[in-house]
C-alpha cells in the first residue's frame, strides 16, 4: 500500500519509513503541510498519516483542505496534544483516526490496518475504465483505443489500469513498483520505465495525441482530458 506521511520531525520519519517498509508498504515523505497538501491533492494513496504540529500550514488545515478538495483517502493525524478539544476539531475536519505521540508502533499498525480496510469502500470502480477514447474492461481484459484492440501482458494491464484509475493525479514509481511488482524495493533496474515505454508504443500506435505524460522526479501521469 501506499502511504503519505506529512511529518515534520526527522527522527519520527526515519522510523516510520523504515518500520512501515519493512511492512510493504511505500512510504513517500513531505516535511512541510504545504507539500504534504500538494502531494496529497496530485497524487494517489492508500493513507496519510498527518501530523498536527507542522510548520506554516498545520495539520488541521491541510486536512480540512484535501477534503474541501475532495480527497477521500483515510487520515490518521499524529499529535503530541491530548487533549479531548484537539482531538474533537480533527475528526470534524475529516480525519478519519487519531493517535497521541509517544506512540506504539504496534498499535499504529493495528489503526493503519483497520483504515485501509475501512478505505476499500472509499472508492468503487466501475467495471470498465473509460478515459479519453480509451477503454479497459477489467472482466475480459480487452483494451480498446478509439476502437482498436491493444494487446497487452498481465504487466501492462495492471500498469494500464493503476493509471487509468489514478487519471489525472501523478503515480509515483513506488506505487507502480508496489501495485504492479507486489513491493516497494527498488530493485535498482529501470524496469518502470521500461514497461511505460512498451505501454506507451502500444496505446499511442497511430494516434496524435499521447495518454501519458513523465512528471520528472515525481511519477507518471495518464492525462484526463484531451
Amino acid at each position: 500500500m501506499s502511504i503519505l506521511l506529512i511529518e515534520d520531525d526527522e527522527r519520527i520519519v526515519e522510523f516510520l519509513k523504515r518500520g512501515l517498509g519493512e511492512q510493504g508498504h511505500a512510504v513517500e515523505v513531505a516535511m512541510t503541510g504545504s507539500e504534504g497538501l500538494e502531494k496529497g491533492r496530485q497524487e494517489v494513496y492508500s493513507l496519510i498519516i498527518l501530523d498536527v504540529m507542522l510548520p506554516k500550514v498545520d495539520g488541521h488545515e491541510v486536512c480540512q483542505e484535501l477534503r474541501l478538495s475532495g480527497i477521500r483517502t483515510p487520515i490518521l493525524m499524529l499529535t503530541a496534544m491530548d487533549g479531548l478539544d484537539d482531538v474533537i476539531t480533527g475528526l470534524r475536519l475529516g480525519a478519519d483516526d487519531y493517535m497521541t505521540k509517544p506512540f506504539s508502533f504496534r498499535e499504529l499498525l493495528a489503526r493503519i490496518e483497520a483504515l485501509l480496510r475501512r478505505g476499500g469502500d472509499y472508492e468503487v470502480q466501475p467495471p470498465v475504465l473509460v478515459v479519453q477514447d480509451i477503454s479497459f474492461d477489467r472482466e475480459s481484459l480487452e483494451v480498446l483505443r478509439a476502437g482498436r484492440a491493444i494487446e497487452l501482458t498481465s504487466k501492462e494491464l495492471a500498469l494500464l489500469e493503476l493509471l487509468m484509475t489514478s487519471a489525472g493525479k501523478v503515480v509515483s514509481r513506488a506505487q507502480i513498483l508496489e501495485t504492479v511488482w507486489g513491493s516497494s524495493n527498488d530493485p535498482l533496474t529501470n524496469i518502470v520505465e521500461v514497461y511505460i515505454r512498451r505501454l506507451r508504443a502500444k496505446i499511442d500506435e497511430g494516434s496524435d495525441n499521447p495518454l501519458i505524460t513523465t512528471i520528472r522526479g515525481r511519477g507518471y501521469r495518464l492525462e484526463a482530458k484531451a
